[in-house]
């Protein structure tokens, strides 16, 4: 869910901006490490949900950018419903009683 909205908030991105994104982002609470990064990044190209295009980085190395499909962004609708649910019920499990 993190991956794909970051590349709906920002447009495409390479693996290395997508995870200094999200760490940035929360204060470096969560880092994503490579060796999930990048098969996860695999795992949504193979269903969809991304596609991913080579060009070159600022410093003219060579990355693949990541960008959010139609199918993507319906995933990313689907995944925040159902992390709303889950933030709910233990919200309300965690209310005093």
């Amino acid at each position: 869910m993190l991956i794909l909205k970051t590349l709906a908030r920002s447009g495409p991105m390479h693996g290395f901006q997508i995870a200094d994104y999200i760490q940035k982002t929360t204060e470096d609470i969560l880092q994503v490490e490579e060796g999930s990064l990048y098969p996860a990044l695999q795992r949504m190209l193979i269903k969809g949900w991304i596609a991913g295009e080579w060009g070159k980085t600022a410093e003219n190395r060579r990355a693949r950018y990541y960008q959010l499909t139609p199918e993507g962004h319906k995933q990313l609708a689907s995944e925040m419903a159902r992390y709303g649910r889950v933030a709910g019920a233990i919200a309300r499990v965690l209310e005093p009683a």
